[in-house]
């Protein structure tokens, strides 16, 4: 039975997990013929106060971005 965990930065809307769920579950049926009502997938938001990359929580980059520091790092 495969389990696959996913962690998103921020959040996603209900619409958009359930694409996922759709998208992942077919690519497990495809490349490994597993069954569809044996793959479980479980969608994990963090925060962004909670997320940090480069030295810097993730909110404080975008915040920086949206105030128009010239310097703040792009979110991916």
């Amino acid at each position: 039975m495969p389990f696959v965990s996913i962690r998103i930065s921020g959040t996603a809307t209900k619409d958009q997990k359930s694409g996922i769920v759709a998208d992942v579950t077919q690519s497990l049926v495809e490349r490994l013929g597993k069954n569809p009502a044996a793959v479980q997938i479980v969608i994990e938001e963090v925060s962004t106060e909670n997320y940090g990359a480069g030295g810097i929580l993730i909110a404080d980059r975008d915040a920086a971005k949206i105030e128009g520091d010239a310097h703040a790092v792009p979110s991916q």
